[in-house]
């Protein structure tokens, strides 16, 4: 039996949660699994019920789960808070206190969406498949910052720190990826102005030297964020900071056409994950049952991969998504013409059935 943590979380979170559950209770029956799942409050919810975003009682369920399935915080209603009461404070303190340093973000272009893609089809080819692997928890986001009142008005700085230690383990995890990929690392820096990234640098080559058959480049980001639209197909894994993560992830994301299609996992040194789809709570469309749920239901297939080694489950998840789409099926942010469109329901409902056979 596995226990997992559900937080579905704000907006959309709910909806594309509840189609992942399905899913994975379709897995369950089929393999004779038990996934113990319990529903939590997290993000904005759990401000209005408690006035954390991350409340003591999810914080201990987390602790105490092999996983955690998350599905989106944050939404407009709570923009005003202070930074450190906001619903991204809380996806923060998640992410520390379980101590998930590598996120793993899959960028897959299936080839049934090359033409939902914003690039030429000559730049995509038959599809893209690069994984962008982001330290977590260090640099930007978890160093000393402040605000100080000036004689014309404030000054404010967000400091970024990094280890060698910290350095060293995310490029083990992306040096272990790439050797069961193409066997090839770039890793994004911008070590021409910071020192930190000097440092991270100098520490992946290091690591490097254990892994002779891969081959590591370096790239500036800001050189990397113009190659990813230029020729994303000589990316195999990114290695990166977590600011630069943040932002290169989510313009690999948008490569495959909608960000509603990507997953993600959140790692550390045991099974013990984090899993959630890369996009955010999206309340514009929240209710109108307009989301695309297969980043949460690929995101499940993840879980079952790297926290439950279900391999051949993993497999069925992401077959089913692929004939799913192979069919025609669409959500709206991937629809194109002479497809069918589906709502959120019915496109877990399609998945569940492909894997039921």
């Amino acid at each position: 039996m596995y226990k997992i943590a559900v937080l579905p979380g704000d907006g959309i979170g709910p909806e594309v949660v509840n189609e992942a559950l399905k899913v994975l209770n379709a897995i369950e029956r089929k393999y004779g699994v038990d996934f113990e799942t319990a529903i939590y409050p997290f993000g904005g919810i759990a401000i209005d019920k408690t006035g954390d975003p991350y409340p003591a009682e999810t914080q201990e369920a987390c602790l105490k789960s092999d996983a955690v399935l998350l599905g989106a915080v944050g939404g407009p209603k709570w923009d005003a808070l202070p930074g450190s009461k906001r619903p991204e404070a809380g996806l923060l303190a998640l992410r520390k206190s379980l101590n998930v340093y590598a996120n793993l973000r899959p960028a897959i272009l299936y080839e049934p969406l090359k033409n939902a893609s914003p690039l030429k089809a000559e730049i995509v080819g038959d599809g893209l498949d690069v994984l962008v692997v982001r330290e977590l928890t260090g640099g930007i986001y978890f160093g000393t910052r402040g605000r100080e009142k000036t004689d014309t008005g404030y000054k404010a700085y967000d400091t970024e720190i990094y280890s060698t230690e910290e350095i060293k383990r995310i490029a083990k995890v992306a040096f272990d990826a790439a050797m069961k990929r193409k066997k090839k690392v770039t890793s994004v820096d911008k070590a021409n102005i910071l020192e930190s990234s000097r440092l991270w640098r100098e520490t992946v080559e290091e690591v490097a030297k254990d892994y002779p058959e891969v081959t590591l480049e370096h790239m500036y980001v800001d050189n990397a964020s113009m190659q990813l639209i230029k020729n994303p197909r000589q990316f195999d894994v990114i290695v990166t900071s977590n600011m630069f993560g943040d932002i290169l992830s989510d313009e690999a994301s948008m490569l495959t056409g909608s960000i509603g299609m990507l997953p993600s996992a959140s790692l550390r040194d045991d099974r013990v994950g984090l899993y959630e789809p890369v996009h955010g709570s999206a309340p514009d469309i929240a209710g109108t049952k307009k989301a695309n749920p297969l980043a949460t239901i690929l995101s499940v297939a993840m879980m079952l991969r790297y926290s439950f080694d279900m391999e051949d489950a993993a497999r069925d998840i992401e077959d089913a998504v692929l004939s799913v789409l192979k069919k025609g099926y669409r959500t709206q942010d991937i629809m194109q013409d002479g497809m069918i469109l589906v709502n959120t329901v019915e496109m877990g409902d399609l998945v569940v059935e492909e894997i039921r056979g």
